[in-house]
């Protein structure tokens, strides 16, 4: 059995950190940055908490005022999906949330809008997770999507999936910012933030019954996230989506920031501990041209926040 084999086989926890952490700190030492040129295609960071992670990658894309401007209304899109406590690792970190929002709107967004179509109880589930309140504290509007009247029918050049409704709020903003949660999951193998864009269509059921792997990446053929945020700072390794006990989740405290949401996923599979060319919708993902999934071609920006 060659390396590659062995560690996309073995479900333990310590070999997947350990190939995860490996990849962010190739040629970082603590403190230091990868790569003085700019602009990045891709920041990873590490070793630190969600927010400070957060105002450490996004000066590495130009800051929030490169994807805001003054007037514009703003989708942060979360994983809310589940009713959990943040320590379970099934939905993005609230800290994170918050952060995004408020930047957003210190950059001058005139209105800041987070919501997912979560799959328990929404109520219940933008309450467990600290979101809403985080996210309402830090000045966004909180919106629901259990309901059929907040989506209009699209369409686009899917290749399985090529029409659905999506919730009227990403149709409708200027600036739309993915921020899923790094975590196993028992269909699609891990869930990242092509995966996390299930989140704001009405049919999830659609995917399910369709090509799992080929429709999650024909969503992003409609619209792709002006900017991907992907929390890795606890990271579900098993029994997902929704995991089962808190030692489903490991803490690794890392973040990737990317324009290319095909990138940020690859770097996240990375971090989870797999290749990205082993996840069919994001190998699926860049062979449609929707982003690059070869990171050793891009200008990676890599900062290790430990002292």
């Amino acid at each position: 059995m060659n390396r590659r084999t062995f560690i996309s086989k073995s479900a333990g926890a310590g070999l997947l950190a350990a190939t995860g952490l490996s990849w962010l700190t190739e040629g970082t030492a603590a403190g230091a940055e990868e790569d003085s040129r700019t602009p990045y295609d891709l920041v990873a960071v590490m070793g630190g908490e969600p927010g400070a992670m957060y105002a450490r990658g996004i000066e590495g894309l130009g800051g929030m005022e490169a994807f805001v401007k003054p007037g514009q209304t703003v989708v942060v899109k979360p994983n809310i999906g589940w009713d959990r406590t943040p320590e379970m690792g099934a939905n993005t970190n609230p800290e994170l949330v918050a952060s995004i929002v408020a930047d957003c709107l210190r950059a001058g967004a005139s209105e800041v809008f987070v919501f997912d179509h979560s799959c328990d109880n929404w109520v219940k589930s933008y309450a467990s997770s600290g979101i809403e309140a985080a996210a309402k504290e830090a000045g966004a509007t909180v919106v629901s999507a259990a309901s059929q009247t907040s989506y209009r029918q699209v369409t686009f050049p899917g290749k399985v999936m090529t029409s659905a409704l999506v919730h009227e709020k990403v149709i409708d903003c200027d600036v739309f910012i993915d921020v899923p949660v790094i975590k196993h999951h028992d269909g699609a193998q891990v869930s990242l933030a092509m995966k996390n864009l299930m989140g704001i269509v009405w049919d999830r059921g659609f995917l399910h019954r369709n090509d799992l792997q080929q429709c999650i990446a024909d969503i992003v053929t409609y619209r792709k996230p002006d900017l991907t945020v992907i929390d890795g700072y606890r990271v579900m390794q098993k029994n997902g989506p929704k995991g089962v006990t808190r030692a489903d989740a490991a803490l690794k405290k890392t973040l990737i920031l990317s324009r290319d949401i095909v990138a940020a996923d690859a770097a996240a599979a990375k971090i989870f501990g797999v290749e990205p060319a082993d996840i069919p919708h994001i190998r699926i993902a860049a062979e449609m041209g929707l982003g690059k999934i070869e990171l050793d071609k891009l200008n990676i920006q890599r900062i290790n926040l430990k002292a």
